[in-house]
């Protein structure tokens, strides 16, 4: 009998420890950790440098932000083809990455205020003869897929002409068919590709036309007013206060961030 009870106080004791943990957990996630859905593979916005550490302009600015808000992020990189589904499903709660905003994505999240102006843009190599978007016409081109430059495409009258439109998971690859002759333009944001130019010079260079000027906006799960309000006050204090125009410094060489 002793020894069933000994047992009965072990188990017991077990299953409060690990409920506790448990619990304990989950409140550190929602009081202290915001939880960022980034693209990876999206320089200068976000990024892994050689050290395979993620950097870039967002990370920084989210990192200010975090801490001006008294939490701390985290950054999960995600399929960027399914960013509103984990921001839906509570995987992350923010989007926050090069995130542009659409009318159509205003059905699915709440936005913060712009924050950064950007335009959609065709890249080729540097030697190409392309100019001109009409030079487009019976040509492949690559683009990530489920992006704002997709969208950007399909409301170009220049689409219909095209060969074929080649979808990637990001940009990198996109570039790299580029670079191989595979394709024979990107469409890709503006600040994305002048960010590559400055490391490769005499690789690219962008048709005269941009596709679409857009802004980037952080995206809030619908119905979360609260965080949406805490998140733009700390933008808000961190453009007053100037930390923001350094860390756009740091990656623009100026200050590009919207007031």
């Amino acid at each position: 009998m002793k020894r069933l009870a000994t047992m009965v106080l072990v188990i017991a004791a077990i299953f409060t420890i690990v409920t506790g943990c448990s619990s304990k957990s989950s409140t550190d996630k929602e009081d202290n950790t915001l939880v960022i859905g980034i693209d990876d593979k999206f320089a200068p916005m976000g990024f892994r440098d050689e050290k395979n550490k993620i950097v870039g302009f967002d990370i920084d600015y989210a990192k200010a932000v975090a801490e001006k808000m008294g939490t701390e992020a985290k950054f999960q990189p995600i399929d960027w083809k399914t960013k509103e589904a984990e921001l839906s499903s509570g995987r992350i709660d923010l989007i926050w990455n090069g995130y542009t905003i659409t009318d159509e994505r205003k059905e699915k999240v709440l936005f913060t205020m712009p924050y950064l102006k950007n335009a959609q843009v065709v890249v080729t190599l540097a030697d190409s003869n392309l100019i001109e978007l009409a030079d487009l016409e019976g040509k492949v081109v690559g683009l990530q897929s489920l992006s704002s430059a997709s969208d950007a495409l399909n409301a170009a009258p220049i689409k219909e002409k095209i060969k074929t439109v080649t979808e990637f998971s990001d940009n990198v690859q996109a570039l790299t068919d580029l670079k191989s002759g595979r394709l024979d333009a990107v469409v890709i944001d503006e600040i994305v590709i002048n960010y590559y130019m400055t490391k490769e010079q005499e690789t690219f260079k962008v048709l005269n036309e941009s596709l679409a000027p857009e802004e980037y906006g952080i995206g809030v799960k619908k119905g979360n007013e609260e965080l949406l309000e805490k998140l733009q006050k700390a933008l808000d204090e961190l453009n007053d206060d100037g930390t923001a125009g350094e860390i756009s410094e740091k990656w623009f060489g100026e200050n590009k961030v919207l007031n």
